[in-house]
């Protein structure tokens, strides 16, 4: 088609049409690069996540969290804690960190909170804390000082203490809670039913453990989360409020027992996943 011998209104028509063309290339070009970038951000792995529970209770208290995390699409570890001794704990917790390649979001529950505060210090493949009814303590600070600071606990009365012996023939003492008390001290917003399977098969901790001093904390250098629950009677709500803002922690509040992991696992997750959300 020869274009002066077309009318003016054509000519005109054609020329407005070739215009577009060229702009809606243009523009398509300037957001290739922006949508490309989205799409890379929305396929980039999410972090494990590493859950760590705590004393009188082991990695079936997560269930429900796990289900909820995998649902989501988040892999999860949930670790044996030894609840031997504080150091312990943690020299075992940083072995099984050494063993998971990319980014992770650590959560520990009660004295796991102990645990993961020491055993991430230097790893920076850990890029966010979660602390779950748990302990933050300071250096040379023992789970056993935080959770007398301030009125509230009665996990002392409820204890039942068990002798035994180490392998180098030293003398240590296991901690229970005494089964009849179990479900008011620790879970007292779980079904009877679930908090007695809890009671048989809690896991018990050493005094040692919950009497030793903390090393230098990783929430010092690591942006942490914290779920306080308002009915806990291990640790009083007002430690954990203490801590979490000693920490300058994100702070979210729950009416639960100590067994929040238990009682309120999609609470649990939430949190969890706004920790994971900052690292992606």
């Amino acid at each position: 088609m020869n274009l002066p011998s077309l009318t003016r209104r054509t000519r005109t028509s054609l020329t407005v049409l070739a215009g577009a063309g060229i702009a809606a290339a243009l523009t398509a070009t300037a957001i290739a690069p922006a949508a490309a970038h989205k799409d890379t951000a929305a396929q980039r792995p999410k972090p494990t996540v590493v859950l760590v529970h705590g004393a009188f209770a082991d990695s079936t208290s997560w269930n429900g969290v796990i289900d909820e995390l995998r649902h989501d699409g988040y892999p999860v570890v949930a670790v044996a804690n030894p609840l031997r001794s504080l150091s312990g704990d943690s020299a075992y917790l940083k072995d099984v960190l050494a063993g998971i390649d990319g980014p992770v979001v650590l959560a520990g529950h009660s004295y796991g909170g102990s645990v993961i505060s020491n055993a991430a210090t230097g790893n920076k493949n850990v890029k966010a804390l979660v602390y779950l009814a748990a302990f933050l303590p300071e250096k040379g600070e023992s789970a056993v000082d935080l959770s007398g600071k301030f009125p509230g606990s009665t996990l002392g009365d409820a204890l039942r203490p068990v002798p035994f012996t180490n392998p180098d023939g030293s003398q240590g003492t296991d901690l229970y809670i005494q089964n009849d008390k179990f479900r008011h001290q620790f879970a007292a917003d779980v079904s009877r039913d679930r908090s007695g399977l809890m009671a048989v098969t809690q896991r018990p901790v050493t005094n040692a453990a919950l009497a030793e001093g903390a090393a230098e904390p990783a929430w010092k250098t690591i942006p942490s989360w914290v779920l306080i629950a308002t009915q806990d009677l291990n640790i009083p709500p007002k430690a954990q409020q203490f801590m979490a803002q000693r920490a300058g922690a994100h702070t979210t509040k729950v009416r639960a027992s100590h067994a929040v992991s238990v009682s309120q696992p999609g609470k649990v997750t939430d949190v969890i996943e706004d920790a994971a959300h900052s690292v992606r």
